[in-house]
């Protein structure tokens, strides 16, 4: 039994002029747009459930869509495409008296690489224990110079991250800032410091701001690695910091401080222009 248009509308609550224009365009443009942008920022989500919408949109600028992030936020929103998210943990660490001035004052630009380094130290948990890892920033383009993974929060800790980033670098006339821990006190990291030609500096007790740039780096990985899951074996979140740090925030996560470029990609535009 076929129902009249006109009975159909009225009961519907539509015009006649709207009926017969969706039966000629059943889908709109925008509803066409709508759906490749959600497919491919599902794609993006699923190659990294970590990635929030701002991630997302920077993402898919790069692939060629004219796309603003409040688009982007209401069709994640409408998918439910969310970020993992975590809490963060308090990390307590006791603090001794400086050793060196406080050079940064939270200034944490740089107009050239090897220009002001931070470092840090956090740590998580693992069936086994803790894992602790001490890692070296670039202030320019915020990439980790250098790091080191141990099970113990020792000296050798601070050291061995300072020595890897050394490795890699011509850093003579660098600034090192870091907080008051006993690892960045203690007498061979203070020698490395003098050996190269480095310069130490402290932020004060307490003033987690003073070092907020290399906080906002350990941010970055509680939410995407270190508590994303329950980590069974010391080994196993080892492998995963590293092939985060070196794979996804290197190369793949772009930043808005660097001009939605990745911090290998900002650096190699400066080696360039260098060399030109």
């Amino acid at each position: 039994m076929r129902v009249p248009v006109a009975v159909t509308c009225r009961v519907l609550g539509i015009s006649r002029q709207a009926y017969y224009q969706w039966r000629s365009d059943p889908v709109s443009q925008r509803d066409f747009d709508d759906a490749q942008l959600i497919n491919a920022a599902l794609d993006i989500h699923a190659d990294d459930p970590a990635d929030g919408y701002r991630f997302i949109a920077d993402e898919l600028s790069a692939r060629g869509f004219a796309v603003s992030e409040n688009r982007v936020w209401r069709i994640c929103s409408i998918q439910r495409i969310f970020s993992l998210h975590a809490k963060k943990k308090a990390r307590y660490r006791k603090a001794g008296p400086p050793v060196h001035d406080d050079l940064v004052c939270r200034d944490f630009t740089a107009n050239a690489p090897n220009v002001k380094w931070l470092t840090d130290i956090t740590e998580h948990p693992t069936n086994e224990g803790k894992l602790y890892l001490c890692a070296v920033k670039d202030c320019y383009s915020n990439k980790i110079v250098g790091y080191s993974i141990d099970s113990r929060m020792k000296t050798r800790l601070a050291v061995t991250a300072l020595r890897n980033a050394i490795a890699l670098r011509d850093p003579a006339g660098v600034i090192v800032h870091s907080d008051r821990g006993s690892q960045f006190r203690s007498k061979k990291y203070r020698c490395l410091l003098r050996n190269h030609k480095l310069t130490g500096s402290m932020g004060r007790v307490g003033a987690c701001g003073d070092n907020a740039a290399m906080e906002s780096f350990f941010s970055l990985l509680q939410k995407n690695v270190l508590d994303t899951r329950r980590w069974r074996t010391r080994e196993e979140l080892r492998l995963a910091i590293v092939t985060w740090i070196e794979t996804k925030y290197h190369r793949k996560r772009r930043q808005r401080g660097l001009g939605k470029l990745t911090p290998v990609e900002f650096e190699t535009i400066y080696t360039a222009a260098t060399a030109a």
